[in-house]
C-alpha cells in the first residue's frame, strides 16, 4: 500500500467537504438519513425516487467506475419504498432497485456489485408493462451478501445468513446458514448461539470512533508537508 502523502489538515478539509456534500446533496434525496453517515466519494452515488429511508452510521463506498445506485420506480409516482437499517455497509457497484419494497435490516453488509431487485420490470409475454404482483425483498439483520450476488423478487433472507459470491437467490433463505450457487442452496449451517460481533457493535459509540480515527490520521499524517504532497501528485516516484 502506497503511503498517504497528504498533510493532516488537507485530509481534515477533505473529510469536512465530503460531509458537507453528503448533507447538501445526498440527504435531500432521502426521506430520512440517519446520523453519522459515511459516503465515500458521494458524487458517485445515485439516489432517486420517493420513500427512501436510510438509518444511522451507514457506510456507502462508490468509485468512478462502480457507482452505487439506490432507486425506487413505483407503479405510481409516490409508490414503492426502500428502507435501509442502521450500520449498513454498501460496497462499490451495488444496485438496489425497488418497484414495491426492499427492506434491509441493521448491520447488513453488501459486498462489491450486489444487486437487489423486487421486480422483473416486465412480463414474459407483455414486455411493455410491469407485473402487478407485489414481491418485496426482506434482508434481516446482520446478513452478509457476497461479491456480485443477486437477490430476486419475493425473497426473505434470515438473520445472520451469508450469501456466497456470484450466487443468485430466488427463494427464501433461513436464518443462520450459508447459501451459494445458482440457484442458491444451503451449503452450511451456522451456530445460532455463537457470539456474533456485528457492525452495530462496531458503531456503538460513533463519536468515540470518529475521535479514534482522527487520532490515527494525525499520527500517520502529521509530518507530511504540503510541497512534498504536491510533488507526489505531479511527479510520483516509486518511493511514493
Amino acid at each position: 500500500m502506497r503511503q498517504d502523502r497528504r498533510p493532516y489538515y488537507i485530509k481534515k478539509a477533505y473529510l469536512k467537504y465530503r460531509y458537507w456534500y453528503t448533507q447538501y446533496f445526498m440527504a435531500p434525496k432521502c426521506d430520512e438519513l440517519g446520523d453519522h453517515p459515511t459516503f465515500m466519494k458521494p458524487w458517485f452515488t445515485q439516489i432517486s425516487g420517493p420513500n427512501i429511508r436510510i438509518g444511522r452510521c451507514v457506510t456507502v463506498i462508490s468509485e468512478t467506475d462502480q457507482r452505487v445506485r439506490i432507486g425506487v420506480w413505483g407503479h405510481e409516482p409516490d409508490q414503492g419504498k426502500i428502507t435501509i437499517g442502521d450500520c449498513v455497509l454498501i460496497s462499490p457497484g451495488s444496485r438496489i432497485s425497488a418497484c414495491d419494497e426492499i427492506r434491509i435490516g441493521n448491520g447488513v453488509m453488501l459486498a462489491n456489485g450486489v444487486y437487489l431487485t423486487d421486480s422483473d420490470w416486465h412480463g414474459i409475454y407483455d414486455r411493455v408493462s410491469r407485473p402487478k404482483e407485489v414481491n418485496p425483498i426482506i434482508i434481516e439483520d446482520n446478513v452478509w451478501l457476497g461479491d456480485h450476488c443477486t437477490v430476486l423478487k419475493g425473497v426473505t433472507i434470515g438473520k445472520n445468513s451469508i450469501v456466497g459470491a456470484g450466487s443468485v437467490v430466488s427463494k427464501d433463505v433461513p436464518a443462520n446458514v450459508i447459501v451459494a450457487g445458482n440457484p442458491a442452496k444451503v451449503v452450511k449451517q451456522l451456530d445460532a448461539d455463537a457470539d456474533f460481533r456485528t457492525r452495530n457493535d462496531f458503531y456503538k459509540d460513533p463519536e468515540g470512533l470518529n475521535t479514534w480515527y482522527d487520532k490515527i490520521d494525525y499520527m500517520v499524517l502529521k509530518d507530511n508537508g504540503l510541497f512534498n504532497w504536491l510533488r507526489a501528485l505531479i511527479r510520483p516516484t516509486r518511493n511514493d
